[in-house]
């Protein structure tokens, strides 16, 4: 990899397969190299695979199979902005019905437990603008697990 910064994320075994997951599933992503481990190490043996990069939607990162010990928390999330119902749709619906999990005002987990919020830009917009918008936004936010794009417009328009 040719970036200063990735993000590297923790897998037990599947980093691979995520990685491939990923590149299908948003732009700008592919899943670019993959690394075996040269001798036997604590979760796994020699010709395993270890490390593989890859990129989502331009995001340079590393799946690290370095076993159970570690889990993914909700400490750390991908967000993905979407511009409209059917794209919100797309990437929810493929993280969710692929072995994730929903969860609320936006977030869901994919089947690694890897958090994603999948945030349609108008509600990001309306958080921005401040005042009764953002509130009315808000507030209609907090019922969702999904966000519904048409929800969120008419709270922004009151």
């Amino acid at each position: 990899m040719t970036s200063k910064n990735t993000i590297c994320l923790w897998f037990d075994t599947d980093a691979e397969t995520a990685a491939n997951f990923y590149a299908a599933t948003f732009p700008n992503s592919k899943a670019t190299a993959v690394f075996r481990a040269p001798s036997d190490f604590p979760s796994g043996k020699a010709g395993d695979v270890l490390t593989v990069e890859f990129t989502v939607c331009g995001i340079p990162c590393i799946g690290l199979n370095g076993g159970p010990v570690f889990k993914q928390s909700e400490a750390f999330s991908f967000q993905i902005a979407t511009d409209t119902q059917e794209e919100t749709d797309r990437y929810w619906n493929a993280i969710v019905g692929n072995g994730g999990k929903e969860s609320e005002c936006g977030w869901c987990k994919d089947r690694w437990g890897v958090s994603w919020q999948i945030t349609p830009r108008t509600l990001t917009e309306a958080l921005a603008v401040g005042g009764a918008e953002a509130k009315r936004a808000f507030d209609a936010m907090m019922t969702m697990q999904k966000i519904d794009v048409a929800t969120i417009d008419a709270a922004r328009r009151g």
